[in-house]
């Protein structure tokens, strides 16, 4: 079963959010670097999902399961 990367993901938004407001403390004007840059969230997202997708068709298809056992007649 593949693991979901969700936790992940929120932990490294909140760290970024977390730097863009201490960045803000020290009087450093992240939010314009922020949207300046935004796009660059998106090119790395899309090369994740490239590289994911490139990897999951290299390894071929999963190991199919074997079937249930039968279930008992009912009486």
């Amino acid at each position: 079963m593949a693991r979901r990367k969700d936790p992940l993901i929120w932990g490294i938004i909140l760290i970024v959010i977390g730097f863009v407001f201490i960045l803000e403390n020290f009087h450093v004007d992240a939010w314009d670097y922020a949207w300046k840059f935004w796009p660059v969230v998106l090119i790395l997202w899309g090369a994740n999902k490239l590289f994911a997708g490139l990897k999951e068709k290299s390894e071929g298809p999963s190991k199919p399961q074997p079937p249930a056992p039968p279930s008992a007649p009912r009486v």
